[in-house]
């Protein structure tokens, strides 16, 4: 069984995703943490994503797993504080848009996910990723209500920031995720819609179990 759940960031998808899957007993992958990892890993190596040729040779190295505990590696080291910087989600989506990395990220989201019961979340899960998931959902927010979410994290990890800063990188992000050329941010034909800004971390979680299990 897949239950895919896409949506823009900071919409609710990770810690929803993680719940269900919780709830479920069933694995949770975070694509959208893929995408940080290797983006973290451009910056470190140096990789300049123009230079298609240093590009494929990178990809073909890189090693990207989760640990016990679900947190994102590459090559072994757990990067899951790193990759939540505003600095990788300003360069993010321009790695993300690249054809190249995508096919590499989907490739191994469908052998992690190929043989088990998973909760996935990303941005094009039930359009591209696993169109034919038994169970699709879109997980939107107001933009403030998302700014909100993402400062109170970005705390939390010790960075200072603006409210402001957090908004329009929110907006530009929406922007280029959902006009990029390969696999743009959309919500699939069969997707159920669920407006997060009212909802509590608990009530998202229940939306989903219960349309799951009934």
């Amino acid at each position: 069984m897949i239950i895919a759940i896409d949506g823009p960031s900071a919409s609710g998808k990770s810690t929803t995703a993680k719940g269900v899957a919780s709830r479920l007993s069933i694995t949770h992958l975070n694509t959208g943490a893929m995408y940080r990892a290797v983006t973290w890993a451009i910056r470190e190596h140096g990789i300049d994503i123009r230079d298609k040729s240093k590009l494929d040779e990178f990809l073909n190295s890189v090693k990207i797993s989760f640990d016990q505990f679900n947190n994102i590696c590459i090559s072994g080291k757990d990067v899951s504080k790193e990759i939540s910087s505003t600095d990788i989600s300003i360069m993010v989506s321009s790695v993300s848009a690249i054809p190249e990395i995508r096919e590499k990220m989907v490739q191994i989201q469908r052998i992690i996910s190929g043989k088990k019961d998973c909760v996935l979340e990303g941005r094009d899960i039930g359009t591209v990723v696993f169109p034919n998931a038994e169970y699709k959902f879109y997980l939107v927010a107001d933009t403030l209500v998302r700014a909100k979410r993402r400062y109170l994290e970005l705390k939390e990890n010790g960075e200072n920031c603006t409210l402001d800063a957090i908004i329009k990188n929110i907006n530009d992000r929406d922007e280029r995720d959902s006009t990029r050329k390969h696999s743009p941010l959309l919500q699939a034909e069969d997707a159920i819609l669920i407006d997060t800004s009212k909802l509590t971390l608990d009530e998202q979680i229940e939306k989903i179990v219960n349309i799951v299990i009934q």
